[in-house]
């Protein structure tokens, strides 16, 4: 099948975010998706290693967006909406039993965790547009053994995709959402659609902000993106910053 959006592919690179950086500075605007067999230095939220095995997805989309700088951290949540639907698009229309999202940037199946995202953005003083690069890491035929939090891979879920074929889905989908959430303007659609695929009211969890680790439960997104939760205490808190866990599911039944 034919592409309908430009990409490069790459056997190997240090990680498709800085590629897609380093090409922004060479005057390359986008949209370009940079996609590679392996990445030597991938990276998540906070400074972590991606760890990259060959035949997962490691893709990054740059592109020129003319939208606040206010407005870019919504790009995390634009993106995990937009693997959603692409995910959900390759299985059939189907989706897979326990697929979620966890604010502000995991996809989920059940509570382990099998894409990761991360958005960057640099401001141009001149034009006044912010260049984006979102990386999208998928786990689609293996996972990394992850002590300190749950992992998995599509494909132990039964949905088998070449890299080739997850990225076919998953370029229509990010333009798609890109264009709904519209700079900002259309942030309300997107929180909507998050939501349909978040956590339900009164889930445990639990937020290690840098500055303190928050246990409470969760209660919503706001209008700008962040995360709405009540803590021990019982007062509300937002949230625009952190890693969230969540609480492993409560066991019933007898002994």
């Amino acid at each position: 099948m034919a592409h309908t959006f430009r990409s490069v592919a790459l056997d190997e690179v240090g990680s498709t975010n800085t590629e897609g950086f380093e090409r922004a500075r060479v005057g390359d605007t986008g949209p370009l998706w940079i996609v590679a067999r392996r990445q030597t230095k991938g990276r998540g939220r906070s400074g972590r290693q991606w760890t990259s095995v060959e035949g997962n997805l490691y893709a990054s989309l740059l592109q020129r967006l003319a939208c606040s700088p206010a407005v870019v951290h919504q790009l995390s949540l634009v993106a995990g909406v937009a693997v959603i639907a692409a995910i959900v698009e390759a299985a059939g229309g189907k989706g897979l039993p326990g697929l979620r999202l966890k604010w502000p940037n995991d996809v989920l199946v059940g509570d382990a965790k099998c894409v990761g995202i991360l958005a960057e953005s640099q401001m141009d003083g001149r034009s006044g547009e912010v260049t984006a690069v979102i990386g999208v890491g998928v786990n689609l035929v293996s996972h990394p053994a992850d002590a300190q939090r749950a992992t998995t891979d599509l494909a132990s879920h039964g949905l088998r995709l070449t890299p080739e074929a997850m990225l076919d889905v998953l370029a229509p989908s990010m333009e798609r959402w890109l264009a709904v959430w519209d700079g900002g303007r259309g942030f309300g659609r997107v929180r909507t659609a998050w939501l349909a695929h978040g956590g339900r009211v009164g889930e445990d969890l639990s937020v290690n902000t840098g500055a303190e680790r928050i246990a409470g439960t969760f209660v919503d997104l706001d209008a700008d993106g962040a995360l709405l939760m009540r803590d021990g205490a019982g007062s509300q808190r937002r949230v625009t910053f952190g890693d969230v866990s969540l609480a492993p599911p409560t066991l019933t039944g007898g002994e």
